[in-house]
C-alpha cells in the first residue's frame, strides 16, 4: 500500500522538499497505517486504501513529524499519532464526500461514489474509532484531550457549514469562524502533538498550535479560492462545487458584499436554484473578476501565512524552522 507518495525527481518547490526531509519517517507512517489496518473487513481496508492513495499533500501527519524534530524529539511516537492524525484526517474526508454528495475527490472518484454512502460512513466511524484507541494505547492524557478536543471542534464546525448553507449575509467573521473549527483545529492539534512529546515549554506547545491554526486557515483560504479560480484537471475536484451546493466561502461572501443590487439579485438567484449549471458559474466569475476577489483571497490568506510564520518566534533559527517556514509560504502560494 502506497500510503504516502514520495518525489524523489527534480524536487524543486517547498512541499517536496519537506517531503524529502521526513521520507524516512513516512516510511514509518505507511506502515503504521498498514499495520494498524491489518485483519480489518475488506471493505475498510479497501476504502480506506483508496483514499488515502489518492494523491493528497498529507500536510496534517506530516506537520506532526516536522513539529517533533523541531522540538528535537527523539523517540517514536511521533509515527503513531501522525498516522491518528491521518485517521481521523481521512474519516472527516468520507463523511465531508457523503455530506457534499460529491463524485470527485482529488482527481479520482470519491470512495461514496465507487462504493456508497452507507459504506462511507461507517467506514469513517471505524477510522475515527480506531484512532482514539491507538491513542488510549499511547497513554498521554494530554495528545488524547488535544485530539478529543480537535474532533468535536471539527464536528462542530461541519455543522457551523451546514447551518451557513446558501445565506448570502454570511459575515466574513463567521466564515473564518468555520473555517478554523472544520480545518484549522486539526492543523493545530497535528502541531501541538508534536510539542507534547517533545515535552518542551508551555509557551513552544502554544507557539505550535497557533502556527497550525493560521496556517490552516490559510490553507482552507486558498483551496476555496482554487474552487472558483482553477479547473478540474490542476485541482483534482470539481471546480464550482462550492457554489452548487451553497457554501458560503470567502470568494461568495466578499463578492456578494461588493455587488450593486442588481448583481446581488443575480447571485441570489443563482443560489436559490436547485442546481446550478456552468453558465451561472460564469456569470459569478464574471462579478467576482469586476470585484478583484482573487486577489483580496489571496491577500487574506497571506496574511494569516504571516502569522503562522511569526507564532514561530518562540523557536530558535534551524533547519527545521527554515523548511517549515517555507511550507507556510508553499501552501499559501499553491495554484493546486
Amino acid at each position: 500500500m502506497n500510503i504516502i507518495n514520495l518525489k524523489r525527481k527534480n524536487l524543486k518547490n517547498p512541499l517536496e522538499t519537506f517531503v524529502e526531509w521526513l521520507e524516512p519517517d513516512i516510511f514509518k507512517i505507511n506502515q503504521s497505517i498498514i499495520d494498524n489496518l491489518a485483519g480489518s473487513e475488506s471493505l475498510i481496508s479497501d476504502l480506506t486504501s483508496h483514499i488515502i492513495n489518492s494523491g493528497g499533500k498529507r500536510i496534517r501527519p506530516l506537520l506532526t513529524i516536522a513539529c517533533s524534530k523541531l522540538c528535537k524529539y527523539t523517540g517514536n511516537r511521533h509515527i503513531t499519532l501522525a498516522s491518528i492524525i491521518e485517521f481521523i484526517h481521512t474519516a472527516t474526508l468520507l463523511h465531508d464526500d457523503v455530506v457534499d454528495n460529491s463524485n470527485k475527490r482529488r482527481g479520482r472518484s470519491s470512495a461514496n461514489f465507487i462504493w456508497d454512502n452507507k459504506s462511507s460512513i461507517l467506514v469513517g466511524d471505524f477510522l475515527l474509532s480506531k484512532a482514539f484507541r491507538m491513542l488510549i494505547d499511547d497513554g498521554s492524557i494530554n495528545c488524547l484531550n488535544i485530539i478529543s478536543k480537535a474532533s468535536v471542534k471539527i464536528s462542530r464546525g461541519e455543522v457551523k457549514q451546514l447551518v451557513s448553507i446558501k445565506k448570502l449575509h454570511t459575515k466574513e467573521s463567521e466564515y473564518l469562524d468555520i473555517i478554523d473549527h472544520k480545518t484549522a483545529e486539526l492543523f493545530s492539534a497535528a502541531c501541538q502533538i508534536g510539542g507534547e512529546i517533545s515535552e518542551v515549554s508551555s509557551e513552544k506547545k502554544s507557539s505550535l498550535a497557533e502556527f497550525g491554526t493560521f496556517l490552516g486557515i490559510a490553507y482552507q483560504i486558498i483551496d476555496d479560492t482554487l474552487d472558483y479560480f482553477s479547473n478540474c484537471k490542476t485541482i483534482g475536484k470539481n471546480t464550482g462545487n462550492d457554489l452548487k451546493e451553497g457554501k458560503m466561502s470567502l470568494p461568495l461572501i466578499i463578492c456578494f458584499k461588493r455587488c450593486n443590487k442588481k448583481e446581488k439579485k443575480i447571485i441570489e438567484f443563482i443560489i436559490s436554484k436547485d442546481t446550478s449549471n456552468q453558465s451561472d458559474f460564469n456569470k459569478v466569475i464574471e462579478l467576482m473578476n469586476k470585484y478583484n476577489v482573487k486577489a483580496d483571497c489571496i491577500k487574506k490568506a497571506k496574511h494569516f501565512s504571516i502569522m503562522a510564520k511569526d507564532s514561530l518566534g518562540t523557536f530558535s533559527d534551524s533547519q527545521e524552522k527554515e523548511k517549515m517556514i517555507n511550507l507556510a509560504d508553499f501552501l499559501t502560494e499553491r495554484t493546486k
